[in-house]
C-alpha cells in the first residue's frame, strides 16, 4: 500500500471519529514466551496522521496538486481548477467539477451557471441589505478537472480530490458551507438523500453549518421556476446566518 493510499485509508477513519489506532504487542514465540496477563504491556498507541498538515495554506495545497495525474479525469482536462475568491471568505461554496468555460479559463463558476451564481450571491445580498459581492466569498468544487462531457465525477475521483477539499475547507475555517448540488452534499455530508430532502436544514462537515440548495445550472433549466425560489431562499439563510 502506498503512503498516499494509507493516509486515504486513514483519513477515513478520522473522519469517523477515530483519532488512534491500538497495535497489538507481539505474539509470544519460543525464545520469548508471552508475559503472565498480569504483566502484559500496554498496547502501544497510534497516533493517526493528520489529512491537514501543521501550516497548511492554500498556496501549499495548490504546490501539492501540482500537475495532478491520480486519476483518469486528468487525461482530457486542459487545467486545473483549485478555487478562487476570499482566503479569509466567512462563506464557501462548493460545488461539483469545472465545466468548459471553467477549463478554459482555470477558474470556478465563470460559465453561464457561474454567472447565474454570481447574479444570485449578488442580488440576495443587495436585497438583504448585506454588503458582500462575489470576491468576498471563496468557490470550489468536489473535482479540480473537468469530467468527460461534463457527467457526475466517479466515487474515486470525488475520493482523490477529495482529500484537497478537505484541505481547503480546514484552511479556510468558514462560519458556513454552501454545497450547490447532489454531488457536493454526497462528498461534505457522506449521504446518499438527495437535494430536495436535504435543502432547507442546516447540516454540519466537522462542525462546520453546510446548507445544501440546487446547483446553478439545475436552476437555468425552464421549468424549475420552483426550485429558483428555494434556492433563494436558502441564500438568504445563509448570508444571514453568516453575515448578520
Amino acid at each position: 500500500m502506498s503512503p498516499e493510499q494509507l493516509e486515504r485509508y486513514l483519513g477515513f477513519y478520522q473522519d469517523l471519529g477515530v483519532k488512534d489506532l491500538y497495535r497489538r504487542a507481539p505474539a509470544a514465540t519460543a525464545s520469548a514466551p508471552a508475559l503472565e496477563y498480569s504483566e502484559a504491556p500496554a498496547a502501544a498507541r497510534v497516533e493517526l496522521p493528520s489529512l491537514a498538515p501543521a501550516g497548511d495554506s492554500l498556496t501549499k495545497i495548490r504546490e501539492d496538486i501540482g500537475d495532478c495525474q491520480r486519476c483518469g479525469l486528468s487525461k482530457q482536462r486542459s487545467k486545473i481548477v483549485f478555487g478562487s475568491g476570499n482566503e479569509q471568505a466567512r462563506l464557501v461554496f462548493v460545488g461539483e467539477g469545472p465545466g468548459a468555460d471553467e477549463d478554459a479559463q482555470g477558474l470556478p463558476f465563470v460559465g453561464r451557471a457561474g454567472q447565474l451564481l454570481t447574479q444570485m450571491i449578488e442580488n440576495t445580498a443587495a436585497q438583504e441589505g448585506i454588503p458582500i459581492h462575489r470576491p468576498d466569498v471563496y468557490i470550489c468544487n468536489v473535482v479540480k478537472c473537468r469530467p468527460p462531457e461534463n457527467r457526475t465525477p466517479l466515487p474515486e475521483e470525488m475520493e482523490i480530490c477529495g482529500q484537497f477539499l478537505f484541505r481547503q475547507l480546514m484552511v479556510l475555517q468558514p462560519k458556513a458551507i454552501c454545497a450547490l448540488g447532489s454531488t457536493a452534499a454526497k462528498a461534505l455530508l457522506s449521504t446518499k438523500d438527495g437535494v430536495t430532502r436535504l435543502r432547507g436544514n442546516w447540516h454540519k462537515w466537522r462542525e462546520i453549518p453546510v446548507m445544501v440548495t440546487y446547483h446553478p445550472s439545475y436552476l437555468l433549466r425552464p421549468y424549475n421556476q420552483g426550485a429558483k425560489r428555494e434556492a433563494w431562499e436558502d441564500l438568504k439563510r445563509v448570508l444571514h446566518f453568516v453575515y448578520d
